[in-house]
């Protein structure tokens, strides 16, 4: 399969690129970065920190999504709607972990799945995707006398809060409850806040040193808790997890789906 890296340049962008030439069912067709980037001309695989590959990274993203079966695209919600429109348009599989979307993008990208396969995930590991399942059943089993809470910390140079893992998660337990999350999401507490609500759904964000990515999901009852906790020590997880996902899309028909659905986890 010949999958495109969609911000070749940045931490992710270059475990991507080191994943896919990794793996034997796959090729890396080509790699973009913005106009203005120092990145652009530069050889992929040594941008990347392995052996040069003889391409060099573009600024012609229609070229370089025209030319993939698939694309794998962590970058930001603005430029991934972009690909997913020019991905619709050529009929390139399209695998994204940008977070933090608005409601608009996200109807931009379900537009985009009626024409081609797009696999979407706050987080692409194993781990956490059975967190999340773990957490839905868990929800469902305890109700309502256990308070939720999801607890996230990653690096100083994360720019979206909460991680797109800590909403998942927070969508999980959701739907374990029958709840909106929208309606029951508290993002932050300050000042004199009075007591918490039946049914909240609470997130606290912390950014600090080079963190990859802590999660803990805490269901408090009286008298005991119960936590769940994922730590991803290494962010070469989330790029084998895309590439998996990458070659999960041969064959499969228009559609929105998520890592659950590459994994089979129900």
């Amino acid at each position: 399969m010949k999958i495109a890296v969609m911000g070749a340049a940045g931490r992710m962008g270059r475990q991507l690129i080191a994943a896919i030439a990794a793996e034997p069912q796959t090729m890396i067709s080509g790699a973009t970065e913005p106009i203005g980037s120092p990145a652009l001309g530069k050889d992929i695989g040594e941008l990347a920190g392995i052996e040069r590959l003889g391409i060099a990274v573009s600024s012609d993203v229609a070229a370089v999504i025209a030319a993939a079966d698939a694309i794998i695209d962590f970058t930001v919600p603005k430029a991934t709607v972009e690909f997913a429109s020019l991905a619709a348009q050529s009929g390139t599989a399209h695998i994204i972990g940008t977070t933090g979307f608005e409601k608009a993008a996200e109807a931009a990208i379900a537009e985009a799945a009626t024409k081609i396969a797009i696999v979407k995930a706050g987080n692409m590991s194993l781990g956490v995707n059975l967190l999340a399942a773990l957490t839905r059943q868990v929800a469902a089993a305890l109700g309502n006398d256990f308070d939720i809470e999801i607890v996230e910390m990653h690096h100083r140079m994360k720019i979206d809060a909460p991680s797109g893992t800590a909403l998942m998660l927070g969508d999980a337990a959701a739907q374990g409850r029958d709840l909106d999350l929208e309606e029951h999401s508290v993002r932050t507490r300050d000042g004199h806040t009075g007591p918490r609500h039946t049914g909240d759904i609470g997130f606290a964000t912390l950014r600090g040193g080079t963190v990859v990515g802590d999660h803990t999901v805490i269901f408090a009852g009286d008298g005991e808790r119960i936590e769940l906790t994922h730590r991803a020590a290494d962010r070469g997880i989330f790029a084998r997890g895309a590439v998996k996902a990458a070659l999960w899309t041969k064959d499969k028909p228009p559609g929105l789906y998520a890592m659950t659905d590459v994994l089979g986890i129900s």
